[in-house]
């Protein structure tokens, strides 16, 4: 019975060390639980790369990356709370947002165009066969009207949401390999 009190009092003794007070200063005030893993102290605010990802309609994607200085968590998550958080490592965080409009880049350059099997397509800049963006579906060019086959040739430019969706639906009807109703 001895050996065995003996033996519980020398195993408490040799984690005595690991209980100290010290040994929990993670949990003082100024340092976080993920600074202690990281081995850094932090003191005041923190400083953290936010990747901000816009996904358009049209399936482009732009990336903005911008240094956040963190006061506090409350208002930082506040800031991004119509954000989707994507992903997080100590040194930054990725947040995306589906944004109900067409990028940046068809407002700018953006036309529709048909290439030479009859596919509807977005270029960049009039319509060429080097600067196809986005790709939809056939059109049965013998159906088209001739003014808007021309228009197409040329390029539609897009400009905005509405123009977009518009032209879609437009030549959606004269999809190939669809029966039109009469």
């Amino acid at each position: 019975m001895r050996t065995i009190w003996g033996l519980l009092i020398i195993g408490a003794a040799s984690f005595y060390p690991f209980f100290q007070a010290d040994a929990f200063n993670f949990l003082s005030e100024g340092t976080s639980v993920y600074a202690e893993a990281a081995g850094k102290h932090i003191e005041g605010p923190l400083k953290m790369d936010v990747i901000l990802e816009r996904e358009y309609l049209d399936g482009e994607v732009s990336q903005e990356t911008i240094e956040e200085i963190i006061w506090t968590l409350e208002d930082f998550w506040a800031k991004y709370d119509q954000w989707q958080l994507v992903d997080m490592d100590m040194d930054y965080i990725v947040f995306r947002r589906k944004m109900d409009d067409i990028s940046p880049l068809l407002k700018a350059n953006g036309y529709f165009g048909v290439t030479e099997d009859g596919t509807l397509t977005i270029f960049n800049g009039r319509p060429k066969k080097t600067n196809i963006i986005q790709s939809f579906f056939q059109i049965d060019l013998g159906k088209l009207e001739s003014t808007k086959c021309e228009e197409l040739k040329k390029g539609i430019p897009i400009v905005t949401k509405d123009r977009y969706v518009e032209v879609l639906e437009t030549f959606k009807s004269y999809t190939a390999g669809e029966k039109q109703a009469n």
